[in-house]
Formats: structure tokens, sequence, C-alpha cells
């Protein structure tokens, strides 16, 4: 019933990316970084964990490069059915991974305590924190390994009443959308 009702989710959260336009997803991600910058674990932290997004998710590229040398960034890369963590050096140690993403060259990044904001994507989030992602698993596997803050971040249209979980889905402790907080544990 569960995977059903996700599965119901995906769809409907498909439907409403298809009816938007790039311009759209740019505006609404400006907005919602901008707000992003103005939390104070956002501010405060120096170790965080992003992406960089798939086309249709919060672009998060120009933002990263925004603060890539007064904050250490890492973001994920595809490893098999695991997301690995590698530092972000600039545009320039990227190199087109799994699903088409741009991800990191270099090593490996593995002290996962040293992080200190994770910033978490999602098909959708509900006010209670709970994230429903592609149904891959990556992240279902990553943030238990994770102990930093973490933030889910949508546009408002990915936004339900309440999101299914399953005993293996981490609640974020804040979501965020382009209007502003949607909830904060």
């Amino acid at each position: 019933m569960i995977l059903l009702q996700k599965q119901q989710i995906r769809k409907i959260i498909a439907e409403r990316k298809a009816q938007q336009t790039e311009a759209s997803f740019t505006i609404k991600s400006e907005a919602l970084l901008t707000h992003l910058e103005s939390i104070p674990i956002f501010q405060k932290s120096k170790n965080i964990l992003i992406y960089n997004a798939l086309k249709d998710e919060v672009k998060t590229l120009t933002f990263i490069e925004k603060w890539k040398d007064k904050k250490t960034i890492f973001l994920p890369v595809v490893d098999g059915e695991y997301l690995k963590i590698k530092t972000y050096k600039g545009n320039s140690y990227l190199k087109i991974g799994a699903y088409g993403i741009n991800e990191p060259t270099g090593k490996l990044f593995t002290d996962y305590e040293k992080i200190d904001l994770a910033i978490i994507p999602g098909i959708s989030f509900d006010v209670y924190g709970n994230r429903l992602g592609r149904g891959k698993g990556y992240y279902d596997r990553l943030l238990p390994q994770i102990k930093a803050y973490k933030i889910g971040i949508c546009f408002s249209f990915q936004v339900f009443d309440n999101i299914p979980t399953e005993p293996h889905d981490t609640k974020m402790d804040l979501v965020l959308t382009e209007e502003g907080i949607l909830s904060e544990k």
C-alpha cells in the first residue's frame, strides 16, 4: 500500500513538473536558495553536503559556485547502489556521472562527522519533515550515516500534506521551499 501511495505521489509531482518552464525552475530556485542563505544553521556551517541538480530539481550549481570559496562543499557521487561523497573543487573538476549528473572527481570523503549541514533533494516533502525520493534508495542508504542537520529542499508545488513513510526513511530537520520554511523539527 505504501509503495503504491509513493508511486502515485511521484506521478502527480512529475505532472506538476511538466507544467513548469525552465525560467520558472530558475526563478524559484533562486528564491529558495536566498532563503537558505538567511538560515542561521547555513550561515554558521563550514562543511556542507549539497547536490548537483537534475534538470527538474532545485538548481544548485550557481549557489555551489557562489559558496565554494567560503565553505567546504561536498557533493554525492553515485557508485553502484550507493552515494559516496567527494569534495567540490570547481566546475573544471566535474565529470558526467550517473543519470547525466556532473559529479566531482578526486578522492572520496569519508569523515561524515565533519559535515555540519546536509541539503537534500526530494520528489516531495511534507510539513512533518518526511521525504519522498525517486525510489532508488540512494539517500535512504546515505542519510543514516550523516549526523548533520538536514534541510530538505523542493518547490512548493512538490509539497504534500502527508508523505507515507517506512522505517528506513530519514526525516529532515527542516524543509524549505521558494516560499520559505515549510517545517522545522
